[in-house]
């Protein structure tokens, strides 16, 4: 077998798709694409493009399987502290800055802080400071006994959200990073919650010097980027979820 096919199956699988759907949804062949599965067949560069397209792969995963079927990657992949990314990011701290009072912050795929705005610092008061040191893993942080565990007054439904949330997502990136870190963070202290969530979100309810801050967290990425370190980007704001929040921090 190829190592192009043996890639292309194994995501066609965590996609749960049979080769019947994905060569319909893709307009190819199933016999075709059961060749290029089985090395049978040697797919162009352009079949690999459509098939990832259609597989949802991400850009990184994409040049992966491109140098796998031996063609050059479709993707850069530029520094985030390069000149080529200069004018998103700062434009992407705006956007931040355009969310205070409330707090956003910039993360990378491994959800490792790259930029936050002043209101973030809500959160990392009374946090020690060598937690703070770069990089800061923003997960790590909020379920980490001495980060900002103490102060989640949910913090057995928030431990659950969150440990949830990652063990999906090495399952749509392939990513062992995101699995070490899963299994990381399930070593820290502290409860999970037994029933599933009954509501719409999972809220995070801070105490903020005894005042409880209750807020939805929301993720933005970049539409359409061409880039992979772009790709990789994401915003998470936490909005307030009631009106006494909402005054609280328009007062500070």
């Amino acid at each position: 077998m190829s190592e192009v096919g043996v890639l292309l199956r194994q995501w066609r699988g965590n996609r749960r798709l049979s080769q019947l759907q994905l060569s319909a949804q893709a307009g190819v062949s199933a016999r075709h694409l059961s060749f290029v599965e089985t090395g049978r067949s040697q797919p162009t560069r352009e079949m690999i493009l459509r098939l990832a397209e259609e597989l949802g792969v991400p850009l990184r995963a994409r040049n992966t399987l491109l140098l796998a079927g031996g063609f050059a990657p479709a993707y850069p992949e530029s520094a985030l502290d390069g000149p080529q990314l200069g004018t998103v990011l700062a434009a992407l701290r705006d956007v931040l800055a355009g969310h205070e009072p409330y707090p956003a912050l910039l993360v990378d795929r491994h959800w490792t802080m790259v930029d936050a705005n002043a209101a973030v610092g809500l959160f990392l008061r009374e946090v020690p400071a060598e937690l703070l040191e770069p990089p800061v893993n923003v997960l790590r942080l909020s379920l980490h006994p001495r980060g900002l565990a103490p102060r989640i007054r949910n913090l057995a439904q928030w431990r659950t959200h969150v440990l949830h949330r990652l063990d999906q997502q090495p399952t749509t990136t392939a990513d062992p990073v995101l699995r070490a870190l899963h299994d990381e963070l399930l070593t820290l202290p502290g409860d999970r919650d037994p029933q599933a969530p009954n509501g719409l979100v999972v809220p995070l309810r801070f105490d903020a010097g005894g005042r409880e801050l209750t807020f939805i967290s929301v993720t933005a990425m970049l539409g359409t980027p061409l880039d992979v370190t772009l790709s990789e980007l994401a915003i998470e704001s936490f909005l307030p979820a009631n009106d006494e929040t909402a005054r609280h921090l328009h007062k500070r």
